[in-house]
């Protein structure tokens, strides 16, 4: 599954973001249709390394205008980026289906609001790995706490999906690592999602600019779909669409 990126912010570290423009967020919408998503991932605050906070309702401002547009105009099932229960409840109510929360459950609301609403959740690992001997078996141990929480709260298990948080506390090295035993994340039983888009790893393996990472995230995309990965998020659908369609020939053949 390809989830193309809308990001409706005016700092994405990549330089892709569209705040404001009703015009820009369809044209988005509809090229992401066309290059082959499979889903629509629409987030209101950056996540770049030192990014700065959005208020409430800075972030519905900028969120939900998009995801309505996108609801009547896009075929695809909407996702919401969001780490506010707030903004989650309030995108649901406007067309999103998917729940995106990169910071690992830090609003204590979040489960409430996924729980009520029966949307799916995708549960990102989102804590300080640098010191960890064993990353992986790190990793794979808080996604199981944040599965147990989500069940517990009284998500249905089916609606939920795992992503290792490649580049989200974790160093270069443990982001490659990490993809290179993904299919340690099987062990959960639940869909696998993986964001290495135009990710800085990329960057340090290749001494590339942010602007020049494309090469780098396909080889990422190549190796994590190899090792089991359902679901990738990325910017640049078309090319990474064709890489999945290869991949899924050599690793999952029919």
């Amino acid at each position: 599954m390809i989830m193309g990126v809308i990001n409706v912010t005016p700092d994405s570290f990549s330089g892709d973001g569209i705040v404001g423009d009703c015009d820009a967020v369809l044209r988005r919408g509809r090229q992401l249709v066309a290059d082959g998503a499979d889903l629509v991932d629409v987030g209101g605050e950056s996540t770049r390394p030192s990014y700065t906070p959005v208020p409430l309702a800075e972030e519905l401002t900028r969120t939900l205008p998009a995801i309505r547009l996108l609801a009547e105009d896009c075929p695809l099932p909407l996702s919401v980026d969001t780490t506010k229960a707030e903004v989650a409840r309030r995108a649901v109510d406007a067309g999103a289906s998917v729940v995106n929360d990169v910071s690992g459950l830090r609003d204590d609301s979040m489960l409430e609001v996924v729980a009520r609403s029966g949307c799916s959740l995708v549960l990102v690992h989102n804590s300080p790995a640098t010191g960890e001997p064993d990353v992986t078996a790190f990793v794979l141990d808080g996604l199981a706490q944040l599965v147990q929480r989500a069940v517990d709260a009284g998500v249905a298990a089916r609606s939920l999906i795992v992503d290792p948080g490649l580049g989200f506390g974790k160093t270069w090295r443990q982001n490659l690592e990490i993809l290179n035993r993904l299919s340690e994340l099987r062990a959960l039983g639940l869909p696998v999602l993986i964001g290495p888009s135009r990710k800085a790893t990329v960057s340090r393996v290749l001494g590339v600019g942010v602007h020049d990472r494309l090469e780098g995230t396909a080889a990422m995309v190549a190796v994590g779909i190899a090792h089991g990965a359902d679901a990738v998020r990325v910017h640049d659908c078309l090319q990474m669409h064709r890489v999945a369609q290869m991949m899924d020939a050599v690793a999952r053949p029919t």
